[in-house]
Protein backbone atom coordinates (compact mmCIF):
# COMPACT_ATOMS: atom_id res chain seq x y z
CA UNK A 1 0.00 0.00 0.00
CA UNK A 2 2.75 2.74 1.01
CA UNK A 3 5.08 1.35 -2.52
CA UNK A 4 2.25 2.35 -4.78
CA UNK A 5 1.75 5.98 -3.37
CA UNK A 6 5.36 6.25 -3.05
CA UNK A 7 5.68 5.99 -6.79
CA UNK A 8 3.01 9.02 -7.22
CA UNK A 9 4.26 11.15 -4.89
CA UNK A 10 7.81 11.07 -5.86
CA UNK A 11 7.54 12.07 -9.81
CA UNK A 12 5.55 14.77 -8.17
CA UNK A 13 7.64 16.01 -5.69
CA UNK A 14 10.67 15.82 -8.18
CA UNK A 15 8.50 17.67 -10.87
CA UNK A 16 7.75 20.70 -8.44
CA UNK A 17 10.96 20.91 -6.92
CA UNK A 18 12.73 20.99 -10.66
CA UNK A 19 9.86 23.88 -11.42
CA UNK A 20 10.73 25.96 -8.25
CA UNK A 21 14.54 25.45 -10.06
CA UNK A 22 13.67 26.42 -13.18
CA UNK A 23 11.57 29.65 -12.11
CA UNK A 24 14.35 31.28 -10.14
CA UNK A 25 16.75 31.08 -12.95
CA UNK A 26 14.52 31.91 -15.36
CA UNK A 27 13.86 35.15 -12.73
CA UNK A 28 17.48 35.55 -12.17
CA UNK A 29 17.79 35.60 -16.21
CA UNK A 30 15.22 38.37 -17.21
CA UNK A 31 16.18 40.67 -14.31
CA UNK A 32 20.15 40.26 -15.74
CA UNK A 33 18.85 41.08 -19.21
CA UNK A 34 16.49 43.77 -18.30
CA UNK A 35 19.71 45.34 -16.20
CA UNK A 36 21.64 45.01 -19.23
CA UNK A 37 19.41 46.60 -21.54
CA UNK A 38 18.54 49.48 -19.36
CA UNK A 39 20.56 52.90 -19.66
CA UNK A 40 23.21 53.57 -17.42
CA UNK A 41 22.11 56.65 -14.94
CA UNK A 42 23.94 58.77 -12.67
CA UNK A 43 21.16 61.56 -10.38
CA UNK A 44 21.64 62.92 -7.60
CA UNK A 45 20.63 61.15 -4.75
CA UNK A 46 20.46 60.57 -0.62
CA UNK A 47 20.86 57.77 1.08
CA UNK A 48 17.66 57.31 3.24
CA UNK A 49 18.05 53.75 5.12
CA UNK A 50 20.30 50.76 4.80
CA UNK A 51 19.34 47.16 6.01
CA UNK A 52 20.90 43.78 5.81
CA UNK A 53 19.40 40.60 5.25
CA UNK A 54 21.58 37.33 6.73
CA UNK A 55 20.47 33.63 6.38
CA UNK A 56 22.20 30.91 8.14
CA UNK A 57 22.46 27.64 6.46
CA UNK A 58 23.30 24.23 8.20
CA UNK A 59 24.67 20.90 6.48
CA UNK A 60 22.37 18.50 7.54
CA UNK A 61 25.00 15.78 7.22
CA UNK A 62 27.03 17.49 9.70
CA UNK A 63 25.63 19.82 12.30
CA UNK A 64 28.98 21.34 12.90
CA UNK A 65 28.86 22.85 9.25
CA UNK A 66 27.00 25.96 8.39
CA UNK A 67 27.79 28.93 7.01
CA UNK A 68 26.15 32.46 6.80
CA UNK A 69 25.00 34.45 3.71
CA UNK A 70 24.82 38.27 4.19
CA UNK A 71 22.99 40.54 1.63
CA UNK A 72 23.42 43.98 1.91
CA UNK A 73 20.67 46.87 0.81
CA UNK A 74 20.29 50.64 1.05
CA UNK A 75 17.18 52.59 -0.13
CA UNK A 76 18.19 55.78 -1.58
CA UNK A 77 15.68 58.90 -2.95
CA UNK A 78 16.32 60.67 -5.81
CA UNK A 79 14.94 64.51 -6.57
CA UNK A 80 11.24 63.59 -8.01
CA UNK A 81 11.26 62.01 -4.55
CA UNK A 82 10.76 58.38 -5.72
CA UNK A 83 12.98 55.88 -3.67
CA UNK A 84 15.04 52.88 -5.10
CA UNK A 85 16.63 49.81 -2.93
CA UNK A 86 19.31 48.55 -4.21
CA UNK A 87 21.78 45.68 -3.74
CA UNK A 88 25.30 46.80 -2.89
CA UNK A 89 28.74 45.20 -1.77
CA UNK A 90 29.60 45.05 1.28
CA UNK A 91 32.65 47.09 1.01
CA UNK A 92 30.81 49.88 0.30
CA UNK A 93 28.01 49.35 2.24
CA UNK A 94 29.69 49.80 5.31
CA UNK A 95 30.76 53.50 3.70
CA UNK A 96 27.56 54.63 3.32
CA UNK A 97 25.67 56.78 5.89
CA UNK A 98 21.96 57.49 6.15
CA UNK A 99 21.86 61.28 5.29
CA UNK A 100 24.67 61.45 2.51
CA UNK A 101 24.32 62.64 -0.62
CA UNK A 102 25.85 62.37 -3.97
CA UNK A 103 25.65 61.05 -7.55
CA UNK A 104 24.25 57.31 -7.99
CA UNK A 105 25.37 55.40 -10.65
CA UNK A 106 23.11 52.70 -11.23
CA UNK A 107 21.61 50.19 -14.35
CA UNK A 108 17.83 48.97 -14.29
CA UNK A 109 17.96 47.66 -10.50
CA UNK A 110 21.85 46.95 -10.41
CA UNK A 111 24.10 49.10 -7.96
CA UNK A 112 27.02 50.81 -9.70
CA UNK A 113 28.18 53.27 -7.16
CA UNK A 114 27.79 56.27 -5.17
CA UNK A 115 29.94 59.27 -5.21
CA UNK A 116 29.55 61.78 -2.41
CA UNK A 117 29.28 65.32 -2.75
Amino acid sequence: MFFPMFELLFPVFFLFVMGLMAAVVIRGLKEWNHNNHSPRLEVEAQVVTKRVNTTHHHDASNMAMSHTDTVYYVTFQVKSGDRMELHVPGSEYGMLVEGDRGTLSFQGTRYLGFERY
